[in-house]
């Protein structure tokens, strides 16, 4: 299988889907070939300065626990444990994070060992079948490592990634809601998340179902005016990414802290709770029978 990189440099870099394409091989989606590490860091670009949140040892750090700690289960189960570390590591702004050639980087240049591991399906002879191309360079609710920062950052309450780790425990929820623009409001994302942990959603086709309701309903419903969040506070986000150099790693068996922001409202969670409920009785959730069982 795809092996670890002989040559990671001290920090992090970008590289562009064109640049990336020449070594996006057949071979290396089929868990066959290995990225020339060397060469690849040769048309990067190192990102300039001495940021300590940009070094690359701690990203790699935690792909390799990730792939040890979880290397005897389902690969979906390192989502929830590497998504909240994996932001807390990178203390990125959101700016930073849409840059999609610093995604393609860490596929690439840092773990695409951990990319063929997470996202090549076994075979019922046991092989293992092709890891789509978006792994490596895809939009951000597809692309390996993009999805897990930002369902982190959607989805934690304030310093608060608990919320994180039930979102990213369930592959439905963290494939259906990532692309909605509807997540970017905090208490939309946390009602999705308590109706989850209260059971009134559990299978994939119930997580479908209730985020297409969602968001079709926030077509002619302002979620934002029914249940109002608090403003995001930019002073809280620099003081985190300006600690990054005296941090310590993230902490491998408790969850790490975000940044101290204020967290979202309980009275808009509980509101919008209400309020999706409602949604979902009426949603189709296809094989569910008129005793509402599914």
């Amino acid at each position: 299988m795809t092996s670890r990189p002989e040559y990671l440099p001290e920090r992090l870099a970008l590289i562009s889907d064109v640049q990336a394409a020449r070594y996006i091989s057949t071979g290396l989606l089929e868990g066959r070939e290995d990225v020339p590490s060397i060469a690849l860091n040769k048309v990067a670009e190192v990102l300039p300065g001495d940021d300590d949140r940009l070094g690359l040892h701690r990203v790699r750090d935690l792909i390799d626990v990730a792939m040890s700690r979880f290397g005897a289960e389902r690969p979906t189960a390192a989502d929830a444990w590497l998504a909240p570390r994996l932001h807390q590591t990178l203390r990125l702004t959101r700016r930073e994070a849409a840059d999609k050639s610093l995604w393609t980087y860490v596929a690439l240049g840092v773990a695409p060992d951990y990319v063929v591991w997470r996202h090549s399906e076994r075979k019922s002879d046991g092989a293992r079948g092709r890891v789509a191309r978006d792994k490596f360079v895809g939009s951000h609710y597809k692309q390996t490592f993009a999805r897990l920062w930002w369902a982190a950052e959607l989805f934690r309450d304030g310093s608060d990634y608990q919320p994180v780790v039930v979102a990213c425990g369930n592959q439905d929820m963290l494939n259906s809601t990532l692309r909605l623009d509807v997540l970017d409001h905090r208490p939309t994302a946390l009602a999705l998340v308590r109706l989850m942990e209260s059971g009134v959603v559990r299978t994939g086709r119930e997580v479908n179902a209730l985020t297409s309701a969602v968001n079709a309903a926030a077509a002619t419903l302002m979620y934002d005016v029914l249940a109002p969040d608090v403003g995001r506070d930019g002073e809280a986000m620099r003081d985190w990414i300006a600690a990054a150099g005296s941090a310590l790693p993230s902490p491998r068996n408790s969850l790490p802290e975000g940044p101290d922001e204020e967290r979202v409202p309980d009275e808009s969670v509980r509101k919008l709770v209400a309020h999706f409920e409602e949604l979902f009785v009426d949603a189709t959730v296809r094989g569910r029978t008129s005793d509402g069982t599914a």
